[in-house]
């Protein structure tokens, strides 16, 4: 038995490399929490590192994230933990421009550098769903970002009433679009045409939480769709699994060996996105990416709201989440789940009137369809730039 232990946290090491580099190649640092957070991000590094040819920092908490074997000579990975030990690290952090997609930044777990004055520090926040600011996020959820990358005007709107009613200070608020939206435009684009049979293939890919379809109703659903002769894809939330794998249990177990039933859990991934032709979700972002992306219809099973904000009515203003649903799809009760199936037919009937409806509803509200990666990256290295010449000014 060894007498010692090895140290075999990676975050230190992390940590003391980005330290290491000079301030001016830690000018744009990008922050993840997980291997998760890289299709929020890579349309626009790929567009700093290629077309902008600047040097970018991506810091992750998770050790096994596959950026951390990316090959790009401009960009320099680093992983850095979190906990207490990512707190302090952020507390003392010396950068540029800071890009994330979490919300709350400031408080203890996430703070804001006690640098950020003196170097003149901005913090960009980038969404990582297209659902509304003021519902599903805490209500402090991005006071204290200096400029938040916005999916659409509906953001814009919703921040500014905040600010107003709570007497916030003015915000950057920049129409950006949403960078997984796309990459999955783009991948359909080159997808091959063609299907393997004609049975439909439904996939369940619902948000996270008590009330939400796996942790509640997934099983039952599951067993009308594949009882109707529906193939199901389950894709549960990473959350799900990490707060109530009981529920993915239940499915494998009763499920695991039909051949027209498939727990997908690589959720950066989108082969059964594509390989679909209708979703089930209740309040998930992967709603309106499906519907946007795909041009394909979504069930709604109508669960409780998800709401982390008490508040939210406050505003004055609905959810895009809510408000959308007609436009994207239909919904059912969740205490009506037999009725499931029938209304997936109504969906596949109808699927040539919802392509227009839903290209219609993209275009009104998501800003930059296609291109969000260049605006972000514009944007980002004008910043930096600003802050490089900052810097050789002190």
């Amino acid at each position: 038995m060894a007498l010692f232990k090895r140290d075999r946290s990676p975050d230190r090491s992390g940590r003391k490399a980005f330290n290491a580099l000079p301030m001016r190649s830690r000018a744009i640092t990008f922050y993840a929490e997980d291997g998760d957070s890289w299709p929020h991000f890579e349309s626009m590094v790929r567009e700093l590192t290629g077309t902008h040819g600047r040097d970018v920092c991506y810091l992750t908490s998770s050790d096994d994230d596959p950026i951390l074997a990316d090959r790009d000579p401009l960009l320099h990975a680093f992983p850095i933990g979190d906990g207490a030990g990512r707190s302090f690290f952020f507390k003392s952090m010396q950068a540029g421009i800071v890009v994330a997609t979490v919300p709350r930044l400031g408080v203890s777990q996430l703070p804001r550098s006690q640098y950020a004055p003196s170097l003149g520090m901005e913090y960009v926040h980038v969404f990582h769903s297209m659902a509304s600011t003021h519902m599903i996020y805490d209500a402090d959820g991005f006071d204290r970002y200096d400029t938040v990358l916005c999916v659409g005007p509906y953001m814009v709107e919703e921040i500014r009433r905040r600010e107003e009613v709570h007497g916030l200070p003015a915000k950057e608020l920049v129409l950006h679009g949403y960078g997984r939206l796309d990459s999955i435009l783009e991948a359909q684009a080159a997808a091959e045409p063609g299907r393997r049979d004609d049975r439909t293939v439904v996939l369940i890919a619902p948000s996270w939480g008590p009330t939400c379809i796996f942790e509640t109703c997934g099983a039952e659903l599951v067993g009308h769709l594949l009882d109707a002769g529906y193939e199901v894809i389950a894709r549960p939330h990473p959350m799900t699994r990490k707060h109530s794998p009981r529920g993915i249990a239940d499915l494998e177990q009763r499920f695991g060996g039909l051949d027209r039933f498939t727990l997908d859990l690589d959720i950066a991934g989108q082969a059964s996105l594509h390989r679909s032709d209708v979703m089930v979700s209740d309040w998930s972002g992967a709603a309106l990416e499906y519907a946007f992306g795909l041009e394909r219809p979504v069930l709604f099973v109508d669960v409780p709201r998800k709401v982390n904000n008490a508040d939210w009515a406050g505003l004055g203003i609905e959810p895009f989440e809510a408000s959308i649903r007609a436009d994207i799809g239909r919904i059912v009760d969740a205490g009506d789940l037999a009725r499931a199936p029938a209304v997936i037919a109504e969906l596949m009937d109808d699927r040539a009137g919802f392509v227009d409806a839903i290209r219609s509803a993209r275009t009104t509200n998501i800003a930059h369809v296609g291109t969000s990666g260049g605006v972000a990256a514009e944007l980002i290295a004008a910043k930096a730039d600003a802050f490089l010449e900052r810097l050789d000014d002190r």
